[in-house]
């Protein structure tokens, strides 16, 4: 193993892809005033492994979480860890469907403490 790493690119999460998945996030601070294509915009910056799924082991390092739901599950857990499998909410008229986190269940916190106990290069 190299003792450097590549840089990283700066990718955002398709979370469509990740649709169904267990994400553990490492919720890190409440940022605001980022600017986007649709205007001035909040996220909730942290840390996103995928833990099963097409993209297991897949790592999101100091990424930003702009969807609305996500982001008012993952603020109140600024500077801890957050364990939930992503899915979709109902859909208004004229809207997408909001991406929510739901709970994780007994066997989904077991894969996450596995993970954490034999991961050597986690960002957690």
């Amino acid at each position: 193993m190299s003792e450097f790493k590549d840089p990283s690119t700066a990718t955002g999460i398709e979370w469509k892809d990740l649709n169904g998945a267990l994400l553990l996030f490492r919720v890190h601070s409440q940022e605001h005033g980022i600017k986007t294509v649709h205007g001035d915009s909040s996220a909730v910056r942290g840390d996103v492994i995928v833990l099963d799924g097409d993209n297991v082991d897949t790592v999101y390092t100091d990424t930003l979480v702009f969807p609305k739901v996500l982001q008012s599950q993952l603020k109140p857990s600024i500077g801890s860890m957050v364990l939930g499998r992503l899915g979709q909410g109902h859909k208004k008229p004229g809207q997408s469907a909001p991406w929510t986190l739901a709970a994780a269940s007994e066997a989904d916190k077991g894969v996450a403490r596995e993970y954490l106990a034999k991961s050597v290069e986690t960002p957690f």
